[in-house]
């Protein structure tokens, strides 16, 4: 499965990162721990076959939702998907320290588009705090608000199920943001209609192997590759300049 290993030397960590390219879609891993970390598929019905291959790959890239557009220019050569969960505390540790730079350095100039999608790995049995916040972020998009809102669940993330996700608070949440009609907001809260968008990026993500949060997966038309965890924004860099 391995074709080959690329180590990068980054300065500001004093690290070596080795990056292990993976064929098909099985992605590769960069982390700061060493060596790498492999993932295949889950599912049985996924195969080598290249027609499978483009489905997930266009599955990968895709907005599950016209009004939960990527960030950045639609032609831009390299796409990022970032897979979280809104209770996740690394995901908010990139979101408040990463994301910023990154939007500014690399979407705003055209080089990169940006996608978020949902894995939930943070939903307890009898609280699903996890699926009920990422299902309010496309009520948001409803009115136009996908990205704020995004940025404001993270704005005020609490850690993992610590109960401060209810929807009273991602009601003021919407509201925090200016959201055009709160009382549509709100019913859409209350129906769980997004809960079948929320499911399937959620099983997307866990199909192809990943298990924890944040994951970013890069693609510039030829091999996606994926990042674990709340990496520092040179990382970020490292690997958009060479894809590019």
């Amino acid at each position: 499965m391995i074709n080959k290993f690329v180590n990068h030397n980054i300065k500001q960590m004093r690290k070596k990162i080795v990056i292990a390219s993976i064929s098909l879609m099985a992605v590769m891993f960069v982390g700061t721990i060493a060596g790498f970390l492999n993932f295949a598929p889950k599912s049985n019905n996924m195969n080598q076959d290249p027609a499978d291959t483009e489905t997930i790959i266009n599955k990968l890239f895709t907005p599950v939702s016209v009004n939960a557009s990527a960030l950045g220019d639609e032609q831009a050569k390299i796409t990022i998907v970032e897979f979280a969960d809104y209770q996740c505390p690394f995901c908010a540790k990139f979101h408040k320290e990463t994301k910023d730079s990154l939007i500014q350095n690399f979407v705003d100039t055209g080089k990169v588009k940006f996608l978020f999608k949902d894995l939930i790995v943070n939903d307890r049995p009898n609280d699903k705090a996890s699926t009920l916040a990422a299902a309010a972020s496309y009520c948001a998009a409803e009115q136009g608000k996908y990205w704020e809102y995004n940025d404001e669940i993270y704005k005020n993330s609490q850690g993992e199920n610590t109960g401060w996700v209810t929807k009273d608070n991602l009601k003021q949440f919407a509201n925090n943001i200016r959201v055009p009609d709160l009382m549509r907001f709100s019913d859409c809260v209350e129906s769980d209609k997004y809960n079948t968008i929320v499911n399937e990026n959620d099983s997307l993500a866990k199909n192809i192997g990943l298990s924890s949060t944040p994951t970013f997966i890069f693609y510039n038309g030829t091999t996606p590759v994926a990042v674990q965890g709340a990496q520092p924004y040179e990382l970020f860099e490292q690997i958009i300049n060479e894809m590019i």
